[in-house]
Formats: structure tokens, sequence, C-alpha cells
């Protein structure tokens, strides 16, 4: 069973590990890890897994078959290797505010219009979110942008907690996304903003809303029938 320690720790940026697998010299499984695979909207981490002070740059992580799955950039590590590891803090760090930011728009988006995430894509320059409105107006977006920053102002704690699936079915707040909840996963974390928002969700976040920065609304465009995409980005 691999341990995804950032599930429990956001801010953690090095560890010690085993290796459980390599695959054609290039892709190495971890017992434990915090390099974040590439989904939900959220990249993949880069950092590097050390083995007796030779670094192996790792240049994408995905999950395949339930396991995490970290490309590096060269062979030399092997089954059974001790190695320690090493995020790209400042990378891992701006994602981090991107997808708190993105919890806190969807939720007033939710709350104001009933309009669900369609999609996302968060970025270190910027972020996406597809979301369902039918009465869409870009007044509604500035004035969604400027709702969140005021609740940044407030500076609510974030935090997380596990329910059942079962549970969570039970309550259709918890998750903004259209899709609803992964079929596969009996156990959901819920990430809670203050008292503002609650959503199932697997990926880091910051602890504070400040950390976030100033929201600024890029751009927005119209994807076909009630179907919009908002661009943001982040200042400090």
């Amino acid at each position: 069973m691999i341990e995804s320690l950032y599930l429990n720790d956001s801010y953690l940026k090095s560890w010690t590990a085993k290796v459980v697998s390599v695959k054609d010299g290039k892709f190495i499984v971890l017992d434990k890890t915090v390099f974040y695979p590439n989904s939900g909207g959220q990249p993949w981490d880069e950092g590097y897994i050390v083995k007796n002070g030779e670094k192996f740059r790792v240049v994408y992580a995905g999950k395949f078959s339930g396991k995490i799955s970290l490309e590096v950039n060269k062979v030399g590590l092997n089954e059974g290797d001790e190695v320690s590891c090493e995020l790209d803090w400042e990378r891992r760090y701006t994602l981090m505010r991107h997808h708190t930011a993105a919890h806190l728009l969807s939720a007033i988006i939710y709350k104001n219009f009933h309009a669900k995430i369609t999609g996302n894509q968060l970025g270190v320059n910027r972020s996406r979110m597809d979301f369902s409105m039918k009465d869409y107006s870009i007044e509604k977006m500035r004035a969604t942008i400027d709702e969140a920053n005021q609740i940044i102002e407030k500076d609510l704690p974030v935090s997380s907690y596990y329910i059942s699936r079962e549970e969570a079915l039970q309550k259709a707040e918890l998750t903004h996304l259209a899709k609803g909840l992964p079929e596969d996963v009996k156990e959901i974390r819920i990430v809670k903003i203050g008292d503002v928002d609650e959503q199932a969700d697997a990926g880091t976040h910051v602890k504070h809303l400040k950390e976030i920065g100033k929201i600024e609304l890029l751009k927005t465009d119209n994807k076909g029938k009630n179907n919009r995409r908002m661009y943001f980005c982040l200042n400090e």
C-alpha cells in the first residue's frame, strides 16, 4: 500500500522512502510519497529523488492502477533502494494557493447561481474553471471575484477530514462537480474552508485563506450552451 503523505500534510517538503518498483529504468514507485499525481485538474508535482548524493529529477507523476508512478530523468534507481526525496516547493505552493482559490470561487458560484463545476485546470501562472450557468454575465463573475477577495481578508482556516462514501452521498453540497463522486473511492476526504465551504477533494491546499493572495479575473469565455469558462490568476 503506497502512503500518500500529502493528504494529511500538504506542507511536507522532504521525506525518506523505499523504491518499491522500477519499470523501464525511469518509472519509479515509492512506498510513500509527497509527489502529487496529475489528477482532478491539479498538475503533478516535480522535485528530486536522491540516492547516495545523486539526484534524479522527477519530471512527471501520475496514478496508474491505483499506484502513484514517478517518471525520473535518468536511469539508476533500483527496487529496494532507500532514498530521500525533495519537493519543488515553490511550484507546489503556488498550485496549493490556486487550488484553494478555485474551491472558494466554486463555493460562491454554487451558492449564488446554483452552477456546478464542469471542468478545471490549475496552473502556476493562471487557472481556469468551467461551470454550467444559464443566466451568465461578466458582471456576475466580477462580483464573484470581489466576494472571494472579501472572504480571503477574513483569513479563514482550511482543514480536512474523512467520511464514508455513504455519508458523503447524503450531502449533495459536498461536491460542486457536475460528474459527482468517483465510483471506486470508499472513503471521502473533505476539504473545509471555515464556515464557507466543504467539498470532496483529494488535492493539496493552504492552511489559511490569506495565503492565497488576491484573486484577479483575467477573462471569460462562452464554451457552448450554458457552459462558461473563467480564467484567473493570483497576486501577492
